[in-house]
């Protein structure tokens, strides 16, 4: 099957919505291995395989993980009246040796405070995000293993 033929075969499986149009994206090459990626006429950064003057495309894909899943806690705990007075995620992304160095595991470590948080509760929100919320995690190949680990501070 040719891919357009495949990209119609995938789309009559999914029902696909755009909610306000599609993600629209534009990348120019800065030079080297350098390229300036953002929305047209709204704020870049910065794309660098040697990792030099921005993070390489791996790491975009795992800082945007860990935004989308933080985004989506972040807003869970808010609406169970317990906003976190602190957040932070550390995501790690172990890839495979061979070509292409994809992605094979992923492990996000948070570190949240706030008043009146319950661990079952924030655990919950954790998980809510990684498994049905976050759109990110969800375009990933659903075969990259996603762990998280929890530290809880007063």
């Amino acid at each position: 099957m040719d891919r357009v033929g495949e990209r119609r075969s995938r789309a009559n499986r999914e029902r696909v919505v755009t909610a306000g149009g599609p993600a629209v994206v534009h990348v120019a090459w800065a030079g080297g291995t350098r390229f300036d990626a953002g929305r047209p006429n709204g704020p870049a950064f910065r794309l660098d395989t040697s990792g030099e003057t921005g993070q390489s495309p791996v790491d975009a894909v795992l800082s945007g993980l860990g935004g989308c899943v933080s985004i989506d806690i972040l807003g869970i705990l808010e609406k169970q009246r317990t906003p976190a007075r602190s957040f932070a995620v550390d995501v790690t992304g172990d890839r495979v040796d061979t070509t292409p160095r994809r992605l094979s595991h992923v492990m996000l470590h948070f570190t949240i405070a706030g008043e009146g948080l319950q661990r079952p509760a924030v655990e919950r929100a954790i998980d809510l995000s990684i498994t049905k919320y976050c759109s990110v995690r969800d375009s990933l190949r659903t075969d990259i293993q996603v762990e998280w680990t929890l530290t809880l501070e007063p």
